[in-house]
């Protein structure tokens, strides 16, 4: 499977490519009072908004740093619905060091052993070289409240 790799602090994480659309320099984004901290804004893309999560803020609670590597993620975030429908919506994510993809087998990934009910999207481990990667399980990002909040009135 093919990953883009990002960092959190000075650890690596993985996103399966897959789920992204596009990678985009980092953009100036619409604000939103009353959400979340971890809720960077709103991205104006081909004239649709589209919200935005900053990872180093969700999983550090420290914005992530502007530099030539960070990286707006595109990405389709699956939604269930209570009618038992699953939507999709486009997601930004600001990743640090998101400059490279990777291949992994899936079989290669193993449970990390901690159960993080907080952090959901922390998924299975593997390694290379350099040591453990993670897999962000994008469909685990956000909580129900936070969905509710950036989908609102949107349609897939």
């Amino acid at each position: 499977m093919l990953f883009v790799q990002f960092t959190l602090g000075s650890d690596r994480y993985l996103l399966d490519s897959t789920q992204v659309e596009r990678m985009l320099p980092l953009t100036p984004l619409k604000a939103l009072p009353g959400a979340p901290a971890w809720v960077a804004g709103v991205l104006d893309f081909e004239g649709a908004s589209v919200p935005v999560i900053d990872i180093a803020a969700r999983a550090l609670a420290r914005s992530s740093q502007e530099r030539l590597s960070t990286r707006l993620a595109l990405v389709t975030y699956p939604r269930d619905g209570e009618d038992g429908v699953t939507t999709h919506h486009r997601l930004g994510l600001v990743l640090e060091q998101a400059t490279r993809t990777v291949t992994f087998d899936a079989a290669s990934f193993t449970d990390a052993g901690i159960d993080t009910p907080h952090a959901r999207y922390l998924g299975p481990l593997t390694r290379d070289e350099a040591g453990l990667l993670q897999w962000v399980r994008i469909e685990h990002l956000l909580p129900d409240d936070v969905q509710a909040l950036l989908f609102a009135g949107s349609h897939a």
